[in-house]
């Protein structure tokens, strides 16, 4: 390690602008006093929601909101099925709905999808059980197929009409593979349409992030375990730059990462990483480094 060492942080990584919403939604109930519950966790990163739960954020799951009652729920920005919805109106809970604008349009795209081509098969590209792609096979009353790689594919029954969308955190590249194998394999006759429904503010930080990773001879990746996103993210990190580490806290800092010689240090993370996290990477890593100079 050099004596002086330069570390920058990503200025593109961070809270996407949905994940922004629904934590300024929350801290806004909070701030009053007011009982708030989550259903589930707000973000896929420990440290935020430790934060939020000592400013009195709850979380809870969806056994535990069909028990609740008169209560005040938020909704985060994944979205939730019609039928988290109806729970909420027949326990009398009122609804802070921070569903993402991206994930509401795409759900209302499925929906009428669903409503005026009852004999098409709907398929979603997306993470078998993720809160988002729950809240969009709801709005099929479940009837949609998800599909997370090429591995799926035969769960598509290719005799009929086929519709075609993306969770909106998936890879551009991933989802345009599964296009053109759908081409292939659709029977004659039919029809197919994809829908492009991947938000781009997510999807652009992959070349971003590849390009910040080549920049730096050390590269400190900020996420949370639970992070789908996160665990894209770093491995676009680490096939650009094997120097790469993923660290969840302060605590993940290793002295050891600083072995070799090491000019400048990139700090980055997912959309579910907040700035003050990785500011608090910088310091933790400024701390070592003053004390390997003395």
């Amino acid at each position: 390690m050099q004596k002086s060492v330069k570390i920058e942080i990503d200025d593109d990584s961070g809270f996407c602008f949905g994940v922004v919403t629904a934590i300024g939604k929350a801290e806004s109930e909070l701030k009053d006093g007011n009982e708030l519950y989550c259903l589930g966790d707000i973000v896929h990163n420990g440290e935020e929601i430790d934060r939020l739960a000592k400013m009195g954020l709850q979380v809870i799951d969806h056994a535990d909101l069909s028990h609740l009652k008169n209560a005040k729920v938020l909704l985060r920005a994944h979205g939730e099925p019609p039928s988290t919805y109806k729970t909420a109106l027949d326990n009398g809970i009122t609804i802070v709905d921070a569903t993402c604008p991206v994930v509401l349009r795409l759900q209302q795209k499925i929906r009428k999808a669903y409503e005026e081509h009852p004999d098409s098969e709907i398929v979603i590209y997306g993470k078998a059980g993720h809160a988002e792609v729950n809240g969009l096979v709801g709005q099929t009353k479940g009837t949609a197929k998800v599909v997370e790689s090429l591995s799926d594919i035969d769960l598509i029954d290719f005799s009929r009409n086929i519709l075609l969308f993306s969770q909106t955190t998936k890879s551009i590249d991933g989802y345009a593979t599964l296009i053109e194998e759908i081409k292939k394999r659709k029977s004659k006759g039919t029809e197919f349409t994809a829908y492009d429904t991947i938000c781009r503010q997510v999807s652009n930080r992959m070349g971003k992030i590849k390009q910040f990773a080549k920049s730096h001879d050390l590269v400190l990746f900020v996420g949370g375990a639970k992070s789908s996103n996160a665990k894209v993210l770093f491995e676009v990190c680490k096939q650009a730059n094997h120097n790469s580490f993923f660290v969840s806290s302060t605590n993940d800092v290793q002295k050891e990462y600083l072995i070799g010689n090491i000019e400048t240090i990139g700090i980055c993370g997912a959309t579910s990483t907040p700035k003050w996290q990785m500011e608090e990477i910088k310091r933790k890593l400024l701390t070592i480094i003053q004390s390997c100079i003395n």
